[in-house]
This record gives structure tokens, sequence and C-alpha cells, in this order.
């Protein structure tokens, strides 16, 4: 879906939800919205009225989480087994922390013959070093992005060892 802005949204993106499949979203259940279906909203895209909110807790707790992705992938399953594609909406871009990757990898344990295929997103750090007009790393420099929980003791030791360092 991009980092926010619906004039990011990549072309092919905005062809898969423009054709045929069901849409699937990710919503914090506390929160009751989801930021990748304002993002669709928002570029003009009408949801579908068969789409479907997968819920996902904010916890880094193993059990919660692991029972959260197990529901999204049987619910994603069942969805496919209606015969229509299933379009997993998500900000950013899939591959890079995004509930698509843990979504994706409990589909492809419970079904490996599930065809997935990844459309490239936007990230927010690209989109944002775009608006400085300011690249993120030159010729040699070194890159890195990291969780920003990781902690401010990581932090300082990784801002020693690369020439640019982003906290996702």
């Amino acid at each position: 879906m991009g980092p926010g802005d619906p004039d990011l949204m990549t072309r092919r993106a905005y062809a898969v939800l423009a054709g045929d499949a069901r849409w699937v979203y990710p919503m914090k259940k506390s929160e009751g919205v989801s930021y990748a279906l304002d993002i669709a909203r928002r570029a003009g895209l009408t949801p579908p009225a068969d789409a479907v909110a997968l819920i996902f807790p904010m916890t880094r707790q193993p059990e919660p989480l692991a029972r959260a992705w197990g529901l999204a992938a049987a619910q994603t399953l069942a969805l496919l087994g209606e015969g229509r594609d299933v379009a997993f909406l998500v900000e950013g871009d899939a591959s890079t922390y995004a509930t698509f990757g843990h979504l994706a990898r409990t589909v492809r344990a419970l079904a490996p013959e599930v065809a997935v295929e990844v459309v490239p997103g936007v990230t927010s750090f690209a989109a944002a070093a775009a608006h400085l007009g300011a690249p993120l790393a030159d010729e040699d420099d070194t890159f890195a992005v990291i969780p920003a929980a990781y902690g401010v003791e990581v932090i300082e030791r990784l801002l020693d060892e690369f020439d640019t360092l982003v906290l996702l």
C-alpha cells in the first residue's frame, strides 16, 4: 500500500486491488481501524463488500501471536477455498517488518501448495529520504534497517558500525 501517501501505491498493487481478488486486511483489535485499508480508500479504491479484517494483537508475547497467525492463516485458507484469489493489504512493503511475512509463512506451512505472490511496495524510509531529497546511502556507505524496539544500547552500538541506520 506504500508508506501512507496513496499516490505512492505502486501501479501493480493498485491493479491487484482493482481486480476481483478478495481483500483481507490487518486490524489491531484495540483500535478497530486498518491503516492499510485507509490507504486503499484514499487511493480511490472501494473495498469490496466481502472484504475481511484479520485481527492481530499488539504484543510481543509468542503464544498470543502464534494463535493470531494460526487463526488468520486458517481464515485466509478458507477464503482461498472459495475459489478466488486473496489480496492481503499491508502498509509499506510486504517484505519489511510487515504482518504479511508472518501470515505468508503460516499459510505456506499449513498449505505448501498455495502460490503466494508478493507485490513489492514503497517503504516509509525510502519515502522519507525522497521527501528530504537526501540519499540513504552513497557509493560505499553502509546501511541497516532495524526494529526500533532493539533498545538504546544496541542502537548506539550500531550507530558506530553503519553510515545510515533506519529504525522501524
